[in-house]
């Protein structure tokens, strides 16, 4: 069989990737899409079998993919599934390589994270096409000789065929063109050091194309300090590993609790002070809901937001050295909190150390949060107080985490100012405190709020009218019928 050779690189104008297309790897990621979709890598990216690639400088997810490549012979434009397989040439292996930590700037197109020099490995033979079966083939990964992906394309959400019928809709294929086919599951992060390996051969096992090797090496050549940097969050370590429990993350125990807080749901809980809020809770039984004993470095400002949280333990030095240092669960919460989310924070009303400073707040800020609430101390106290974001803290102190607490896990349920909080609970917090609020009864909830309010602003005119509390606080018959009344003007006015 013909070698992958750099002609053939050359011939390639186009290299086209599918994005979901085994059903392992549409079962990994959560979603299974109707129609293939598609993104450009450019030809550049393309290298032959037996080479290093570079993890660049300052990344710490590489991601690889094992794909099935196929080699368009002669060109393609609006053709038919029937006819489709005939214009491709070969197969062969692939591996589509793309770093992480730049995938929060390509926005949809992958360029940045998925087009670098190097990152399109091919090779080592080609498989002719008109010698296989298209729904017969084989794709196998090892990483350092580990077997990690090994599928067939019996049962493909897109068959190749029409994979090359539907491209050719909307562009013309052209002689050399690539086609990555898309990864089963198995996927995962390589580090410097690491050796890939893909193979792609016939179910019988009588074709191959020889196993394609790609050593990784760590780049040295920085960023520059102009466009995008790297950086990741939790949820791209999962995304990258292929599971939270793979990247070595504590598993998401709540992580989708109740529904979204919509703009609309928000701006009612907004309306109505957590006073009101309290009084419709506890009519509903429930009464353990404040986090209590906390102060607030913007006490004028009113919070609403979906919790997420972390829990700190009690220090123990050994631990500590496995769970304090580095991207540790502290700055892991801080790095993944959302637009609009709040970070809470279990202390364990310890006050004797620090659980947030400066440079975490901040960046919590940056990345949109509502607020912070812990309920233990918080160092840098001015720069903090200093911020637009709200912070609840227990007490300023100057002392680091790491003399009371380790940082530990994220996104589980935990206790804060003697209330429990789940991740998705809804927030709630002003002058008068902060409430914990299940979201399934958010809803209901703050509609009776309104109209408690609602009466309560027509018992305080009342009040200030000179009429006596007694039958009007609450109200009886006859002042329910009065406020009848005034709520009617109202509406009229």
């Amino acid at each position: 069989m013909e070698q992958v050779n750099s002609d053939i690189l050359a011939a390639a104008r186009k290299v086209i990737a599918v994005h979901i297309n085994y059903p392992s790897r549409a079962a990994q990621r959560g979603r299974t899409p109707a129609q293939p979709s598609y993104f450009l890598k450019p030809s550049s990216s393309l290298s032959l079998g037996g080479s290093a690639v570079e993890r660049p400088a300052g990344c710490e997810l590489l991601g690889y993919e094992g794909e099935i490549a196929l080699i368009i012979g002669k060109a393609a434009r609006r053709v038919g599934i029937e006819d489709a397989w005939s214009h491709v040439a070969a197969v062969t292996a692939s591996n589509d390589l793309g770093v992480y930590d730049l995938r929060y700037a390509d926005k949809g197109s992958n360029l940045r994270s998925k087009g670098g020099d190097g990152f399109t490995p091919v090779g080592p033979a080609l498989v002719p096409a008109d010698a296989v079966d298209p729904a017969g083939l084989r794709i196998r990964t090892w990483h350092n000789g580990e077997l990690v992906q090994d599928d067939t394309t019996e049962d493909l959400l897109f068959p190749f065929a029409r994979l090359v019928a539907d491209l050719s809709q909307l562009l013309t294929l052209e002689e050399g063109d690539i086609i990555l086919t898309g990864t089963p599951a198995g996927a995962s992060v390589a580090k410097p050091g690491d050796v890939l390996e893909v193979e792609v051969a016939t179910t019988d096992g009588n074709l191959s194309t020889g196993r394609l090797r790609t050593t990784v090496e760590e780049g040295t050549t920085p960023f520059a300090d102009f466009g995008a940097a790297p950086k990741v969050d939790d949820l791209q370590r999962e995304e990258a590993y292929g599971s939270r429990e793979a990247a070595g993350l504590a598993p998401a125990e709540a992580a989708a609790v109740g529904p979204l807080l919509s703009p609309e749901l928000k701006a009612k809980l907004e309306s109505v002070a957590t006073a009101t809020l309290s009084s419709q809770l506890r009519k509903r039984g429930l009464n353990n809901v404040s986090i209590d004993g906390l102060q607030a470095t913007r006490p004028d400002r009113r919070v609403v937001g979906l919790a997420r949280t972390l829990r700190y333990v009690p220090n123990r030095e050994d631990l500590f050295k496995t769970h304090g240092g580095g991207f540790n669960a502290q700055k892991r919460a801080i790095d993944s909190v959302n637009e609009g989310e709040i970070l809470v924070m279990e202390a364990r009303g310890e006050k004797g150390t620090g659980t947030v400073g400066d440079i975490l707040a901040l960046r919590a800020q940056v990345r949109g949060a509502a607020a912070i609430i812990t309920d233990g101390g918080v160092r840098d106290y001015t720069a903090v107080a200093g911020l637009e974001m709200p912070t609840y803290y227990a007490n300023p102190h100057p002392a680091v985490l790491g003399r009371r607490h380790i940082p530990w896990d994220t996104d589980i349920t935990i206790a804060c100012g003697g209330a429990t909080v789940q991740p998705g609970d809804i927030i709630v917090a002003d002058s008068d405190g902060i409430l914990v609020i299940p979201p399934a009864i958010a809803e209901e909830l703050v509609e009776d709020c309104i109209q408690q309010e609602k009466e309560e602003a027509f018992i305080f005119e009342m009040v200030q009218q000179g009429n006596s509390v007694d039958g009007l606080y609450p109200m009886n018959a006859a002042w329910q019928g009065r406020y009848r009344e005034w709520e009617a003007g109202k509406a009229n006015d």
